[in-house]
């Protein structure tokens, strides 16, 4: 069992929680280095796991797949409406992060769990669909798409619930899910969300029908990330 560090962020400005992610990530990388060029620092060094939450207020942000053509809104309109927009280094295309949306940063080094992205993706899928279970709400996996989805077979009726982008390097992730609570997503019209045209995006109070405790919804995400990866929180 893997020991994590839990960090709550609470509202933070989505560069700030970027910055904090790089830190951790290149921290992670310097003592694989130092290993790799000295094993028997292998006893006496290790990397460090942590579990982040947060919540943004409004922004866009691109992954390195993305396309500026999927922002549908110009740079003085962004100012305009003071939205913040972010070119960064994960994977994916565009989404929004604003607040009453919970944000999820694992920074994990894979060689302490598997060197598999894909089976990473799915567990992180896997947290929230098990969250997502807790009120009632089936979440699925879209054939081909990232993410957590409702009716995802249901032609004219799939809805994304939580949007998925992680970056890894030598083994070790960063970046990664945004699920919507209490999320309002009227910022969504100002974007083609993942770049998927035709396709909704819902939230998790318009699939209940009612406002969620946040906090609450927050708790069980982060049981249900310890369950899922059979971790030991610090």
């Amino acid at each position: 069992m893997q020991k994590v560090l839990f960090n709550d962020l609470g509202i933070t400005d989505y560069k700030t929680a970027w910055d904090y992610q790089e830190k951790l990530l290149q921290e992670n990388v310097k003592v694989k280095t130092e290993i790799r060029n000295n094993p028997a620092l292998q006893n006496k060094h290790a990397t460090k796991n942590y579990f982040i939450l947060c919540e943004h207020k409004p922004v866009y942000t691109l992954g390195k797949s993305g396309h500026m053509s999927n922002v549908l809104l110009t740079e003085d309109e962004l100012i305009k409406n003071n939205i913040e927009f972010f070119k960064t280094n994960r994977g994916g295309d565009i989404t929004f992060h604003g607040l009453q949306q919970i944000v999820g940063y694992p920074i994990l080094d894979l060689e302490n769990f598997y060197t598999d992205i894909g089976k990473y993706l799915r567990n992180l899928e896997e947290v929230v669909i098990l969250t997502l279970a807790e009120y009632g709400v089936i979440g699925q996996r879209s054939v081909g798409e990232t993410g957590v989805w409702i009716q995802p077979g249901l032609v004219g009726k799939e809805r994304k619930i939580c949007a998925i982008g992680v970056r890894c390097s030598r083994w070790i992730t960063m970046h990664g899910f945004a699920l919507n609570v209490n999320t309002d997503l009227n910022y969504f019209n100002n974007i083609i969300p993942c770049g998927i045209v035709n396709k909704q995006v819902t939230s998790l109070q318009k699939e209940v029908g009612f406002l969620l405790d946040y906090e609450e919804v927050k708790s069980k995400i982060k049981e249900n990330f310890k369950k899922v990866f059979d971790i030991q929180y610090l």
